[in-house]
């Protein structure tokens, strides 16, 4: 049981920055924890994560299912569509591995874009249903341990000049979808997860929701270009440590 709380206080912390919170999970569960594949246990811990994004933005939930904001609901129905194909075909391709450190690396040069985007203040002329396809499409991505799953979706929207705010909320909101979809299907598959590793829901639930209320509120404190730029430090930073573990 301890074993699991620990993981869900890693899954809590590290889900909303951009350093692949599966990543990290999995390589820790990979170590410690016997009884599941890495894999599925890293999946599991973003249902306690989901809990906090739908209780942190529960106002913009309550919006989005009562009609009050067509246009953000569509986003999400497109981009969860993409993400559950692109993480279905991923999942069963890629299950089995051990985790690696390359695809942080790559996060880690896209954050570098992001950074460069936001400090010169370049965009590129998208619509919302297509920036909603790639950030979509990135996100599918992120159920490959080590590549980040905020970190893709935060260089996708920050493709379109949208505010860094608005940057953050959408990449969280598009999280919950995604992750009910995700773990859903594992639990049909391995309904004993939940049995064993439900600690791990208390602690990232906990620690989920302080970490994104402090987030939340450094984005909307700090520029954006640093944000990024330390973020992609992080990367290159977790995919050396994962080398040399």
């Amino acid at each position: 049981m301890f074993d699991y709380f620990v993981l869900g206080i890693i899954q809590g912390i590290v889900e909303w920055i951009p350093i692949s919170s599966q990543g990290v999970v999995a390589l820790v569960s990979q170590l410690i924890i016997k009884d599941f594949k890495p894999l599925e246990v890293a999946l599991f811990l973003h249902l306690g994560t989901f809990l906090a994004a739908v209780i942190y933005f529960r106002k913009d939930w309550l919006d989005i299912l009562k009609f009050k904001d067509k246009v953000l609901l569509r986003f999400l129905i497109v981009s969860t569509i993409v993400s559950a194909f692109i993480g279905f075909i991923f999942y069963h391709l890629i299950k089995d591995l051990a985790v690696g450190s390359g695809l942080l690396i790559i996060t880690g040069f896209g954050l570098i874009f992001t950074a460069y985007f936001h400090k010169t203040k370049k965009t590129i002329k998208i619509n919302f249903d297509c920036l909603a396809i790639i950030a979509g499409f990135l996100q599918g991505l992120a159920v490959i341990p080590g590549f980040s799953r905020s970190g893709g979706t935060i260089f996708g929207l920050s493709l379109s000049g949208l505010s860094p705010e608005k940057i953050l909320k959408i990449s969280y909101l598009m999280s919950a979808p995604a992750v009910l979809l995700m773990t859903g299907f594992l639990l049909i598959e391995n309904p004993v997860l939940i049995i064993n590793a439900w600690p791990s829901l208390i602690s990232s639930l906990i620690i989920g929701l302080l970490s994104l209320n402090f987030l939340i509120k450094l984005g909307s404190k700090i520029n954006f270009f640093k944000f990024a730029l330390i973020f992609s430090l992080l990367c290159f930073l977790g995919a050396g440590l994962t080398m040399l573990v």
